[in-house]
């Protein structure tokens, strides 16, 4: 896909739903990391906000990006319990206000929305890179797609940021925790990968799968 080609609405679309889908076969591994530094209930919660937006997506059907993306954060407000549902709500919306109301996304756009989205993360958490969170992965994958489209095409930004992510979410396992409950572990938080950095590798490897 050359650099100049838009990104469909379809394409987001699939985006959500591949999201969805991972989270949701994805629930177990999630669960089995949140219960080793957390509160164990990660991958029930996202799996549930999965199915929830997937059915309020199917039920609704917005015709414009922003309209689909602002239902899909809403839902996931609504439905997700803990700490994630309110940071992958917010980033959603954040990614919505910054799209406008248009049915196809320049790489430009996109990576205005996904800046959008982290600042979200950022505004509503307060993370910093090595705090042991979804940040960790989600700001290298963000800055990665960014770079990758000034240099190349949108599809090889997209698995850019996938590895990147993947690559944040695995240093997770050498950090102790400096926030959430995690942090009450002090040390023996080390030697986990954050579940927070897991569901959000995930977010960006259905991305590139979305744009390839």
């Amino acid at each position: 896909m050359a650099n100049n080609v838009a990104v469909s609405y379809e394409q987001l679309i699939n985006w959500l739903r591949l999201i969805d889908e991972s989270l949701i076969e994805q629930r177990a591994y999630l669960t089995e990391l949140d219960a080793a530094i957390g509160d164990g209930d990660h991958g029930t919660n996202l799996a549930r906000g999965g199915t929830a937006s997937s059915a309020k997506v199917d039920a609704e059907q917005p015709e414009y990006i922003d309209d689909l993306f602002t239902l899909v954060g809403m839902t996931l407000v609504g439905t997700v319990g803990g700490a994630s549902g309110p940071l992958y709500g917010t980033f959603f919306l954040r990614f919505a206000t910054s799209v406008g109301h248009r049915q196809e996304l320049t790489p430009g756009q996109l990576a205005e929305a996904l800046e959008a989205g982290l600042g979200g993360i950022v505004d509503r958490g307060k993370p910093d890179l090595g705090d042991k969170t979804i940040y960790d992965a989600m700001e290298p994958a963000v800055r990665a797609f960014r770079a990758g489209i000034q240099a190349g095409d949108v599809a090889s930004a997209a698995r850019a940021a996938a590895d990147a992510a993947a690559t944040g979410r695995d240093a997770t396992a050498d950090l102790v925790a400096r926030k959430g409950r995690a942090s009450y572990l002090g040390d023996r938080s080390l030697g986990h990968i954050d579940p927070g950095a897991a569901s959000t590798a995930l977010m960006f490897d259905a991305l590139a799968t979305a744009l390839a």
